[in-house]
This record gives structure tokens, C-alpha cells and sequence, in this order.
């Protein structure tokens, strides 16, 4: 029974997996990475600095916003999706952890969650956190900063 229920779980796990790579999106949590990714297609890096695992406005962000289909194919299309977390119970190399304290403090990251806009190359757009109003909202919101940093 426990086999039949871990064969089980790793089927919806891969079909889960294989539904967001459909769709486009892939979130990133090695910036360098992301940035060369960036760079090559053109696409701006949307960076989510969060505490995933303690931060209550980061994990209604990502309930309400980041998982929903309308922000998910907006994102295929348009966003180079990076997670910057700051987890209390997740475990994390320290190395990773290092790199994310270096770029919070690069970045000027005081509170979460913290949404950085960023060019390939790098240089902020815009900064922006939690909205109410859901992923549609959230994704005209996005096409506005975007719009009115690009001038």
C-alpha cells in the first residue's frame, strides 16, 4: 500500500510539474541563472524577494496571484519568474542563503514580500509587494509599471 501511494504521489507531483513547464513558466532561484535567461530572451526578471514559509502577505501573494493561470501565461510570455526566499522552516544551502542575503542587501530589500522589476541587464524598473485584487489585477498593475518605467 505505502508503494502504491508513493507511485501515486510522484505521478501528480510529475503531472503538477510538467503542467507549469506547459505552460511556459519556470521559477528560477539561482539569479545568475536567471539573469543570463533574461538575457538571451529579452525578457524582463520579475524577482520575488519572500519568507514562503512564515510571511502571511508573501503566501497570499502567491495563493492569490503567483499560482493562478491569468499571472502564470502572462508570465510565460512576458517575465523571467526568480524566487528570493527567506524561509524560517525550509532547509536551504548556506551558500544559497548567502547569495540571497547578498542580493537583498544589493537590492535594498527591507521588508516581504518585495517584488523587484528588473531589466536582463539587471537595473531595477520598478519595486512593488502585495495587491489585492487578484492575479488579472495584479497582471494590468505589472503592464502599467512596466509601461510607465519603459519611457
Amino acid at each position: 500500500m505505502k508503494k502504491v501511494f508513493s507511485a501515486l504521489l510522484l505521478c501528480v507531483m510529475m503531472f503538477a510539474g510538467s503542467s507549469l513547464l506547459a505552460q511556459g513558466t519556470q521559477w528560477y532561484i539561482d539569479f545568475d541563472e536567471a539573469v543570463a535567461v533574461a538575457k538571451k530572451s529579452n525578457k524582463i526578471l520579475f524577482v520575488d524577494f519572500t519568507g514562503s514559509d512564515w510571511c502571511g502577505w508573501c503566501i497570499r501573494l502567491k495563493e492569490e496571484v503567483l499560482d493562478k493561470k491569468e499571472f502564470l501565461d502572462y508570465a510565460a510570455k512576458n517575465l523571467i519568474l526568480v524566487e528570493v526566499d527567506f524561509p524560517q522552516n525550509k532547509w536551504q544551502t548556506p551558500k544559497m542563503k548567502q547569495a540571497n542575503q547578498a542580493l537583498a542587501a544589493k537590492y535594498g530589500v527591507q521588508g516581504y514580500p518585495t517584488i523587484i522589476l528588473m531589466k536582463p541587464d539587471g537595473s531595477v524598473i520598478a519595486k512593488t509587494g502585495y495587491r489585492r485584487g487578484g492575479a488579472a489585477a495584479y497582471v494590468t498593475y505589472l503592464q502599467k509599471l512596466l509601461k510607465k518605467n519603459s519611457k
